[in-house]
């Protein structure tokens, strides 16, 4: 199981009362929700690997340096750090210790988000694996041949999505596959990548049904093919100075030097004193209790 941490805490920042707070005031609404979906998940989909991912850094230079627009729209005015609520930022290193002390390995690496240190545990781990986020980018990871599948949480925990081919290709109407294409394409808003001017939903899905790759695309428009109208021929050939950088943009690297790390589920400390410790210090309550009852410790 490959948890996008991020994805995670922020769905708990928000979806947890602010009222959860430690003894000494410390905020832990983030905590006791991202616990209490790490908890539920390991219950649902009981993986023998687990790995809690992080962004090296979420604008990676080498993909600022195709695009400069990447994630630009999420900066703040001011400044060049993604804005996050200060009682979040103040949680972060409390999580990590009591995933740390729970021997759930955290793992990012410098200049790559977690979307590509995940991508790069999918390509290189045997299935079956799912990758836990809230972020269709990781649909382009989907293999139903090896058992990749997303735990897509945009509806939330309780009412998720598993996300297979089948699921890409009917929600989309195309190849399941090529969802890398279709982003290409279509864009995406949340990431500040446009995809082709004058390309939406539609026709990137009609292009994704006739070509496999941005190459074959351009060489449909330019010879006319039949599948492409006139006017879609034409704004693909208009974005090919676009289409040069979006392969490596828009796709996940699947080729991250990650750490040698033992993903194996943790297995219960002769000693559950520090733990405890941590608990009643933070206030974690049951969201503790059910981490450690979902480990069958």
């Amino acid at each position: 199981m490959l948890i996008d941490s991020a994805s995670l805490w922020y769905r708990a920042y928000y979806g947890m009362p602010d009222t959860l707070v430690a003894p000494d005031g410390t905020p832990v609404n983030a905590i006791r929700g991202y616990i209490d979906m790490t908890a539920r998940l390991i219950s649902v989909y009981k993986p023998n690997r687990i790995v809690a991912c992080l962004d090296g850094d979420w604008r990676p230079s080498w993909r600022v340096e195709l695009f400069p627009e990447y994630k630009a729209n999420r900066l703040e005015e001011e400044g060049d750090e993604e804005e996050e609520p200060e009682t979040l930022t103040a949680q972060i290193p409390i999580l990590l210790d009591l995933l740390d002390l729970f021997g759930i390995p955290v793992v990012g690496v410098d200049d790559y988000e977690a979307d590509d240190v995940m991508a790069t545990y999918a390509e290189v781990e045997k299935g079956p694996i799912r990758i836990v986020t809230g972020d269709r980018d990781l649909f382009q990871m989907v293999d139903d041949a090896r058992d990749i599948k997303v735990v897509y949480l945009a509806k939330g925990i309780s009412a998720h999505d598993l996300v297979d081919l089948d699921y890409v290709a009917k929600k989309y109407q195309i190849p399941g596959e090529r969802y890398a294409l279709f982003a290409m394409f279509r864009g995406d808003p949340s990431d500040g990548l446009p995809g082709v001017r004058g390309i939406g939903e539609k026709g990137a899905a009609l292009i994704a049904n006739n070509f496999a790759t941005v190459e074959e695309a351009l060489a449909g428009a330019h010879q006319s093919h039949e599948s492409l109208p006139a006017a879609l021929s034409k704004k693909i050939i208009a974005g090919a100075d676009y289409l040069k950088i979006a392969p490596t943009v828009v796709q996940v690297a699947r080729n991250v030097l990650l750490p040698q790390v033992d993903l194996a589920k943790p297995k219960a400390p002769a000693d559950l004193s520090q733990i405890y410790q941590f608990k009643e210090r933070y206030g974690l309550g049951a969201s503790v209790d059910r981490l450690i009852s979902a480990l069958d410790w």
